[in-house]
């Protein structure tokens, strides 16, 4: 097979600073033969120079529809749908339409309509347990445990967030709210209860509570033996002042974890909800009520009809941005490995079952967004 160029775009989701590709990944491809064009940006938190001087080319920011066809697209989230023309690139991303999320069929049906095809990096076999996952819990913990002492000072919705250089200047600001919400308790740390403890979001949520000073007394960890002894609700999730969603949910028989009658149920603790999983839109979110999506500027939606504690909810669905340098760095490290095996992704197994499970999803949609449009065969399709 020809050697591989890739082309790494700009992302365009607001307050999105991470990348697919860091410098030191890209100079690793180069020497390793692939070429690399790199889309300027002017939110990355890697400089253009960056690039530049580990010898990528660097390109117009957004200029990827016009690259040639045998280019592929790799980066992060979901593309612009302001005009969802039909895609004739092969593209690598988390495209969030796997799992019957709102609009799925949209966002899937632009692939085959243009002739594209795609490469979930959610579904990647070989990098899925590395992924964002840590730095995702390690971002909601943190944003939790702020929200939960700012309730208790400020009387009001968590203050917007924007990302941080370097993770010692999260934690520095965690461990100083953390001390003033003390202050209102005399003292008296929260009781978190992470479900999903034992994956690497439930790991980053962990180890960031450990960090700015959660005694361990006052982690409740869950895993799947935890969740499935009993069914749900949980009144253990009423009882502690955060709870933070990690699970992975890939099956329709997950149990409501918490539901807003269960929190009416009985007395309350439970103030702050992270949902890292973010499943907002899936029919088999857990935790019906947090069913719209929060931003870093505006991290928190309170419930209404709560008070005396008031109960707020997360669900920030690019949460490792917080962090992105960090989270840039250890995802891409992860994912090399697998684009070392592009030039022979007709074989190599990773790449094979990616493009298998895409042939399968498309073939789920009505025939009238799987089928090649004319424009996009002939080429003449506005991408």
């Amino acid at each position: 097979m020809s050697p591989v160029t890739l082309h790494l775009r700009s992302e365009t989701k607001p307050l999105e600073h991470r990348s697919a590709l860091t410098p030191t990944v890209t100079r690793k491809l180069l020497e390793a033969g692939f070429s690399v064009n790199v889309e300027r940006s002017p939110e990355r938190i890697f400089a253009d120079s960056e690039f530049e001087s580990v010898g990528a080319t660097l390109i117009d920011e957004g200029s990827w529809p016009s690259a040639p066809a045998d280019h592929m697209i790799i980066g992060l989230k979901e593309l612009e749908d302001k005009e969802p023309f039909p895609l004739r690139h092969t593209h690598i991303q988390f495209a969030h339409c796997y799992k019957g999320q709102g609009g799925w069929q949209d966002v899937l049906g632009r692939f085959p309509r243009g002739g594209g095809q795609l490469y979930d990096l959610e579904f990647l076999e070989e990098v899925r347990v590395a992924a964002f996952g840590f730095h995702a819990g390690y971002a909601g913990s943190a944003l939790a445990l702020m929200d939960w002492a700012w309730q208790l000072n400020e009387k009001r919705p968590l203050e917007g967030k924007t990302h941080y250089a370097y993770k010692q200047d999260l934690d520095q600001e965690v461990k100083s709210e953390v001390q003033k919400g003390l202050q209102k308790t005399g003292g008296r740390y929260p009781q978190v209860l992470i479900i999903g403890a034992l994956g690497r979001c439930g790991k980053g949520a962990l180890e960031c509570c450990r960090v700015v000073g959660i005694p361990e007394d006052n982690l409740l960890k869950w895993d799947l033996q935890e969740t499935m002894a009993k069914s749900g609700p949980y009144e253990e999730i009423r009882k502690a002042d955060i709870f933070i969603n990690c699970i992975y949910l890939d099956k329709a028989s997950a149990p409501k974890f918490v539901t807003v009658d269960s929190l009416k149920s009985g007395k309350r603790n439970l103030s702050v909800v992270c949902d890292v999983s973010c499943d907002t839109t899936n029919p088999n979110n857990p935790i019906p009520f947090a069913n719209e999506p929060t931003y870093f500027n505006k991290p928190t939606i309170s419930l209404p009809g709560f008070s005396n504690p008031p109960l707020s909810y997360i669900t920030i669905d690019h949460l490792p941005s917080l962090l992105p340098r960090e989270a840039s760095e250890a995802f891409s490290e992860a994912l090399l490995p697998s684009l070392l095996k592009l030039p022979e992704r007709d074989t190599a197994p990773v790449w094979v079952d990616a493009r298998k499970l895409f042939d399968e999803k498309a073939n789920e949609l009505p025939e009238s967004l799987r089928r090649r449009e004319t424009s996009a065969v002939n080429g003449d399709a506005k991408t």
